[in-house]
Protein backbone atom coordinates (compact mmCIF):
# COMPACT_ATOMS: atom_id res chain seq x y z
CA UNK A 1 0.00 0.00 0.00
CA UNK A 2 1.81 3.15 -1.23
CA UNK A 3 -0.28 5.46 1.01
CA UNK A 4 -3.45 5.61 3.29
CA UNK A 5 -6.04 8.80 3.95
CA UNK A 6 -7.68 9.89 6.96
CA UNK A 7 -9.67 12.83 6.42
CA UNK A 8 -7.48 15.09 4.60
CA UNK A 9 -3.91 13.99 5.49
CA UNK A 10 -2.12 11.67 3.10
CA UNK A 11 0.31 9.76 4.22
CA UNK A 12 3.50 8.60 1.36
CA UNK A 13 5.56 6.24 1.86
CA UNK A 14 7.02 5.84 -1.36
CA UNK A 15 9.59 8.71 -2.74
CA UNK A 16 8.22 8.14 -6.04
CA UNK A 17 4.72 9.07 -5.44
CA UNK A 18 3.07 11.09 -8.34
CA UNK A 19 1.97 12.93 -5.39
CA UNK A 20 5.35 14.07 -4.65
CA UNK A 21 6.24 15.36 -7.94
CA UNK A 22 5.02 19.28 -7.74
CA UNK A 23 7.90 18.88 -5.10
CA UNK A 24 10.61 16.87 -6.04
CA UNK A 25 10.76 16.75 -9.69
CA UNK A 26 9.04 19.76 -11.84
CA UNK A 27 11.51 22.71 -12.34
CA UNK A 28 11.16 25.93 -11.71
CA UNK A 29 10.15 26.84 -15.43
CA UNK A 30 7.43 23.75 -15.07
CA UNK A 31 5.72 25.05 -12.12
CA UNK A 32 6.03 28.89 -13.42
CA UNK A 33 3.85 27.18 -16.80
CA UNK A 34 5.00 30.26 -19.56
CA UNK A 35 2.79 28.32 -22.20
CA UNK A 36 -0.40 28.16 -19.08
CA UNK A 37 0.37 31.06 -17.11
CA UNK A 38 -3.15 30.69 -15.76
CA UNK A 39 -1.68 26.85 -14.70
CA UNK A 40 1.53 28.54 -12.98
CA UNK A 41 2.31 27.29 -9.22
CA UNK A 42 5.21 28.14 -6.93
CA UNK A 43 6.46 26.66 -3.54
CA UNK A 44 6.33 28.49 -0.34
CA UNK A 45 8.33 27.04 2.34
CA UNK A 46 7.52 27.55 6.58
CA UNK A 47 4.32 28.66 8.16
CA UNK A 48 4.90 31.62 8.19
CA UNK A 49 5.55 32.04 4.50
CA UNK A 50 2.97 30.23 3.61
CA UNK A 51 0.75 32.39 5.93
CA UNK A 52 1.95 35.98 4.39
CA UNK A 53 1.23 33.76 0.37
CA UNK A 54 -2.28 33.79 2.07
CA UNK A 55 -2.69 36.57 3.52
CA UNK A 56 -1.98 38.43 -0.32
CA UNK A 57 -4.51 36.10 -1.63
CA UNK A 58 -3.00 33.19 -3.02
CA UNK A 59 -4.24 30.20 -3.39
CA UNK A 60 -3.19 26.53 -1.96
CA UNK A 61 -3.51 23.53 -3.83
CA UNK A 62 -1.37 21.37 -1.50
CA UNK A 63 0.97 20.94 1.48
CA UNK A 64 3.90 18.87 2.46
CA UNK A 65 4.60 18.50 6.36
CA UNK A 66 6.72 16.63 8.54
CA UNK A 67 4.35 13.99 10.50
CA UNK A 68 5.75 15.96 13.86
CA UNK A 69 4.57 19.51 12.85
CA UNK A 70 1.14 18.71 11.79
CA UNK A 71 -0.11 19.12 15.28
CA UNK A 72 2.87 21.78 15.72
CA UNK A 73 4.52 24.26 13.89
CA UNK A 74 2.14 24.18 11.15
CA UNK A 75 -0.90 23.45 12.81
CA UNK A 76 -2.40 27.10 12.33
CA UNK A 77 -1.75 26.37 8.57
CA UNK A 78 -2.73 23.29 7.91
CA UNK A 79 -6.18 24.56 9.36
CA UNK A 80 -6.31 27.82 7.52
CA UNK A 81 -5.66 26.03 4.18
CA UNK A 82 -8.86 24.12 4.69
CA UNK A 83 -9.65 20.61 2.69
CA UNK A 84 -6.27 20.62 0.61
CA UNK A 85 -4.27 17.69 0.29
CA UNK A 86 -1.64 17.53 3.64
CA UNK A 87 0.41 15.05 2.34
CA UNK A 88 3.01 13.44 5.41
CA UNK A 89 5.67 11.43 5.10
CA UNK A 90 8.69 9.42 7.03
CA UNK A 91 11.52 12.32 7.59
CA UNK A 92 14.23 9.64 5.53
CA UNK A 93 11.48 10.68 2.35
CA UNK A 94 11.68 14.13 3.00
CA UNK A 95 15.03 14.13 3.01
CA UNK A 96 15.53 12.93 -0.20
CA UNK A 97 12.70 15.30 -1.30
CA UNK A 98 14.67 18.00 -0.50
CA UNK A 99 18.40 17.70 0.21
CA UNK A 100 18.40 18.71 3.88
CA UNK A 101 15.98 19.09 7.03
CA UNK A 102 12.52 20.37 5.52
CA UNK A 103 12.46 24.60 6.58
CA UNK A 104 10.59 24.15 9.51
CA UNK A 105 8.69 21.33 8.57
CA UNK A 106 6.27 22.86 5.83
CA UNK A 107 6.50 22.90 1.67
CA UNK A 108 2.97 24.32 -0.10
CA UNK A 109 2.12 24.26 -3.46
CA UNK A 110 0.20 27.74 -4.79
CA UNK A 111 -0.83 28.59 -7.67
CA UNK A 112 0.48 31.74 -8.89
CA UNK A 113 -1.98 35.29 -9.59
CA UNK A 114 -1.91 37.48 -13.12
CA UNK A 115 0.60 39.91 -12.74
CA UNK A 116 -0.12 43.58 -11.62
CA UNK A 117 0.31 46.45 -14.90
CA UNK A 118 3.47 48.45 -14.39
CA UNK A 119 1.13 51.84 -14.13
CA UNK A 120 -0.79 49.80 -11.42
CA UNK A 121 1.79 49.42 -8.70
CA UNK A 122 3.38 52.56 -10.24
CA UNK A 123 0.52 55.16 -9.48
CA UNK A 124 0.81 55.77 -6.15
CA UNK A 125 4.49 55.06 -5.79
CA UNK A 126 6.91 57.98 -4.44
CA UNK A 127 9.94 55.55 -4.25
CA UNK A 128 10.38 52.06 -6.59
CA UNK A 129 13.38 49.52 -7.46
CA UNK A 130 14.21 48.52 -11.07
CA UNK A 131 16.18 45.19 -11.34
CA UNK A 132 17.74 45.04 -14.54
CA UNK A 133 19.01 41.25 -15.50
CA UNK A 134 19.38 40.39 -11.79
CA UNK A 135 19.11 36.75 -12.68
CA UNK A 136 20.26 35.29 -9.53
CA UNK A 137 17.25 34.18 -7.29
CA UNK A 138 18.93 34.51 -4.13
CA UNK A 139 19.89 38.10 -5.00
CA UNK A 140 16.23 38.70 -6.03
CA UNK A 141 14.95 37.29 -2.85
CA UNK A 142 17.41 39.66 -0.76
CA UNK A 143 16.79 43.10 -2.88
CA UNK A 144 13.04 42.79 -2.28
CA UNK A 145 13.33 41.95 1.27
CA UNK A 146 15.18 45.31 1.50
CA UNK A 147 13.05 47.25 -0.89
CA UNK A 148 9.97 45.84 1.81
CA UNK A 149 11.99 46.55 4.94
CA UNK A 150 13.32 50.29 3.86
CA UNK A 151 10.33 51.72 2.65
CA UNK A 152 10.34 51.17 -1.30
CA UNK A 153 6.86 50.97 -3.03
CA UNK A 154 7.23 48.71 -5.42
CA UNK A 155 9.85 46.28 -7.25
CA UNK A 156 9.54 46.23 -11.06
CA UNK A 157 11.61 43.77 -12.91
CA UNK A 158 12.82 43.28 -16.48
CA UNK A 159 12.72 40.31 -18.27
CA UNK A 160 15.83 38.90 -17.90
CA UNK A 161 15.75 38.53 -14.13
CA UNK A 162 14.46 35.86 -12.14
CA UNK A 163 10.89 35.21 -11.16
CA UNK A 164 10.42 36.51 -7.61
CA UNK A 165 8.15 33.04 -6.70
CA UNK A 166 11.07 30.77 -7.48
CA UNK A 167 11.61 28.82 -4.65
CA UNK A 168 15.07 29.99 -3.50
CA UNK A 169 14.10 33.99 -3.92
CA UNK A 170 10.44 33.21 -1.87
CA UNK A 171 12.83 31.93 1.01
CA UNK A 172 15.58 34.52 1.23
CA UNK A 173 13.09 36.92 1.12
CA UNK A 174 11.70 35.39 3.80
CA UNK A 175 8.16 36.16 2.08
CA UNK A 176 8.32 39.46 1.56
CA UNK A 177 7.63 38.41 -1.76
CA UNK A 178 3.97 38.43 -1.00
CA UNK A 179 4.30 41.89 1.00
CA UNK A 180 5.84 44.62 -1.49
CA UNK A 181 3.88 44.96 -4.55
CA UNK A 182 6.49 43.72 -8.00
CA UNK A 183 6.05 42.99 -11.44
CA UNK A 184 7.84 43.08 -14.72
CA UNK A 185 8.55 45.42 -17.15
CA UNK A 186 10.04 45.53 -20.68
CA UNK A 187 8.53 42.01 -21.70
CA UNK A 188 6.73 44.02 -24.95
CA UNK A 189 8.61 44.49 -27.82
CA UNK A 190 6.67 47.81 -28.14
CA UNK A 191 7.41 48.44 -23.96
CA UNK A 192 11.38 47.50 -24.53
CA UNK A 193 13.88 47.89 -21.70
CA UNK A 194 15.70 49.89 -21.37
CA UNK A 195 14.57 52.34 -23.75
CA UNK A 196 10.55 52.15 -23.59
CA UNK A 197 10.95 51.13 -20.43
CA UNK A 198 12.82 54.36 -19.07
CA UNK A 199 10.77 56.62 -20.86
CA UNK A 200 7.19 54.62 -19.74
CA UNK A 201 8.68 55.47 -16.31
CA UNK A 202 9.32 59.27 -17.15
CA UNK A 203 5.94 59.51 -17.93
CA UNK A 204 4.78 58.47 -14.64
CA UNK A 205 7.01 61.42 -13.17
CA UNK A 206 10.03 59.14 -12.55
CA UNK A 207 13.40 60.39 -12.33
CA UNK A 208 15.96 57.26 -12.94
CA UNK A 209 19.13 56.90 -11.02
CA UNK A 210 21.30 54.18 -12.25
CA UNK A 211 23.47 52.72 -9.50
CA UNK A 212 26.85 52.17 -11.53
CA UNK A 213 30.26 52.95 -11.34
CA UNK A 214 30.68 55.65 -13.92
CA UNK A 215 32.76 58.90 -14.68
CA UNK A 216 30.01 61.42 -13.77
CA UNK A 217 28.58 59.23 -10.32
CA UNK A 218 27.61 61.78 -7.72
CA UNK A 219 27.30 60.32 -3.84
CA UNK A 220 24.09 58.37 -2.98
CA UNK A 221 23.50 60.80 -0.02
CA UNK A 222 23.16 63.93 -2.92
CA UNK A 223 20.81 66.07 -2.09
CA UNK A 224 19.37 66.33 -5.24
CA UNK A 225 18.12 63.05 -5.15
CA UNK A 226 16.00 63.46 -2.02
CA UNK A 227 14.63 66.15 -3.20
CA UNK A 228 13.09 64.21 -6.05
CA UNK A 229 9.35 63.74 -5.37
CA UNK A 230 9.73 59.89 -7.52
CA UNK A 231 12.53 58.40 -7.79
CA UNK A 232 13.27 55.18 -9.54
CA UNK A 233 16.69 53.20 -8.69
CA UNK A 234 18.01 51.02 -11.36
CA UNK A 235 20.29 48.19 -9.81
CA UNK A 236 21.96 45.79 -12.30
CA UNK A 237 23.43 42.19 -11.93
CA UNK A 238 26.45 41.12 -10.98
CA UNK A 239 29.59 41.57 -12.99
CA UNK A 240 28.17 43.09 -15.61
CA UNK A 241 26.40 45.43 -14.06
CA UNK A 242 23.70 47.72 -15.90
CA UNK A 243 23.68 48.35 -19.83
CA UNK A 244 25.23 51.61 -21.53
CA UNK A 245 21.80 52.36 -22.99
CA UNK A 246 20.38 52.62 -19.20
CA UNK A 247 22.94 54.55 -17.61
CA UNK A 248 22.83 56.82 -20.94
CA UNK A 249 18.96 57.37 -20.46
CA UNK A 250 19.28 57.92 -16.69
CA UNK A 251 18.88 61.31 -15.17
CA UNK A 252 21.57 60.54 -12.59
CA UNK A 253 24.18 58.00 -12.54
CA UNK A 254 25.06 57.09 -8.60
CA UNK A 255 27.39 55.22 -6.43
CA UNK A 256 27.87 54.22 -2.64
CA UNK A 257 31.04 56.34 -1.27
CA UNK A 258 33.67 53.23 -0.03
CA UNK A 259 37.08 52.73 2.11
CA UNK A 260 40.01 50.36 2.51
CA UNK A 261 40.19 50.28 -1.17
CA UNK A 262 37.44 48.45 -2.01
CA UNK A 263 35.18 49.37 -5.13
CA UNK A 264 31.66 47.29 -5.11
CA UNK A 265 29.38 45.66 -3.18
CA UNK A 266 27.36 42.91 -4.07
CA UNK A 267 23.80 43.77 -5.31
CA UNK A 268 21.77 42.77 -2.44
CA UNK A 269 24.34 44.68 -0.49
CA UNK A 270 23.87 47.43 -2.51
CA UNK A 271 20.74 47.72 -2.72
CA UNK A 272 19.88 48.11 0.93
CA UNK A 273 22.31 50.67 1.36
CA UNK A 274 20.30 52.36 -1.56
CA UNK A 275 17.41 52.04 -0.02
CA UNK A 276 18.29 53.41 3.09
CA UNK A 277 19.27 56.36 1.68
CA UNK A 278 17.00 56.89 -0.74
CA UNK A 279 14.30 55.35 0.67
CA UNK A 280 13.39 55.06 4.70
CA UNK A 281 15.52 58.10 5.08
CA UNK A 282 13.77 60.54 2.76
CA UNK A 283 10.84 60.87 4.46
Amino acid sequence: MRLYKVSNIIRITDFNAEELDVYARLTEAQLLNKDRPEDGMFIAESPKVVMRALDAGYEPVSMLAEERHIEGEAREVVKRCGDIPVYTAPFDILTRLTGYKLTRGVLCAMKRKPLPEVTQICRRARRIAVLENVMNPTNVGAIIRSAAALNMDAVLLTPGCSNPLYRRAIRVSMGTVFQIPWTFIGGDEADSWPKEGIKYLKSLGFSIASMALHDESVDIDNERLHREEKLAVILGTEGDGLMDSTIAASDYTIKIPMGHGVDSLNVAAASAVAFWELGGRSR
